[in-house]
């Protein structure tokens, strides 16, 4: 099954590439690896939700936001190589989680991207990875999602 069989089987779409939000591009290909730039929590051209997570956002609503950016990130990693089925692994994942003091729980914000790469993608979707709890993100996004897939 293809990787976009896949999706579609786990009733998603593959968004169209979200535009930058300021002077970068969505993705950049070096050799064999893709790096895709911060992917936020993007729906149809607008910001799921904002907030802190721990506050004005739950872990739960947040684990499934950090889905929608790992959703994301593949549509960037497409953009470059036109079919997710040459994809040979997803090597990296970095999730920033804009979060209270408090908040001590971004791993698991992290694994609704993590299980989505699995899910979507196998064997090759299991990577390393970091979560890190930051003060901000960009539009007051509550998860940012960047990655590097080896093609």
């Amino acid at each position: 099954m293809t990787p976009e069989e896949k999706l579609a089987e786990l009733g998603l779409t593959l968004p169209e590439v979200v535009a930058p939000l300021a002077a970068y591009v969505p993705a950049v290909r070096s050799g064999d690896h893709i790096y895709t730039s911060g992917q936020v929590p993007m729906v149809d051209g607008k910001l799921a939700q904002t907030g802190k997570v721990g506050a004005e956002v739950s872990l739960e609503e947040a684990r499934d936001l950090a889905r929608i950016c790992a959703l994301n990130a593949l549509a960037a990693v497409k953009s470059q190589i036109g079919d997710l089925s040459k994809i040979k692994r997803i090597v990296k994942v970095v999730v920033f989680v804009a979060s209270t003091p408090d908040f001590t729980a971004q791993p698991q914000v992290g694994n609704g991207a993590s299980e989505l790469l699995r899910d979507v993608l196998g064997d090759l979707g299991v990577h390393a990875r970091s979560a890190v709890g930051v003060s901000v993100l960009p539009l007051d996004a509550p998860v940012e999602v960047e990655l590097i897939a080896e093609v």
